[in-house]
């Protein structure tokens, strides 16, 4: 009995690596110039969405990374986390994925995207987000940010 669990445990592993493969394989195949800017998103535009609220920001770093500076409008589901984490990612706002340098931000974007989320990343990096959201622009958009989604906590 146990030879046919373990036999039927390989067989389904085998099967989900294989569908997730094709599922990538598909992706990369239908890749045209409009997904390539459709996966984009640049601060301005992010802001406005959080403002509004039709946005989640991700910050995917290691969790070091983010206690030692972090957006006050984002949440961190570092990326080797994000698997087991998928309850957290509200799938009725455009889940934006961001890391300092976008590299990480790409990976997670293009798996949420292969499980079927409305995912950006942000092209500046969170190094952009942060040279953007200086002086006035700080302080108009987590005015914005408070005011729009106080009542969404």
């Amino acid at each position: 009995m146990k030879k046919i669990v373990i036999l039927f445990v390989v067989g389904y592993i085998t099967i989900f690596a294989e569908t997730q493969v094709l599922n990538y394989d598909n992706y990369l195949s239908a890749f045209t110039y409009e997904e390539r800017k459709a996966m984009k998103i640049n601060s301005v535009e992010l802001t406005v969405m959080l403002e509004e609220g039709k946005a989640q920001l991700i910050d995917i770093r290691f969790k070091e990374e983010y206690e030692a500076w972090h957006m006050p409008a984002s949440i961190n589901i570092p990326i080797n986390e994000l698997p087991k984490r998928l309850n957290e990612l509200d799938k009725s706002k455009l889940i934006v994925t961001a890391c300092p340098h976008k590299d990480r931000a790409i990976m997670a974007r293009t798996y949420l995207k292969l499980k079927g989320y409305n995912t950006r990343y942000l092209v500046d990096g969170l190094i952009g987000l942060a040279d953007f959201l200086r002086g006035d622009n700080a302080l108009e958009f987590i005015q914005e940010y408070k005011k729009n989604n106080s009542s969404q906590k």
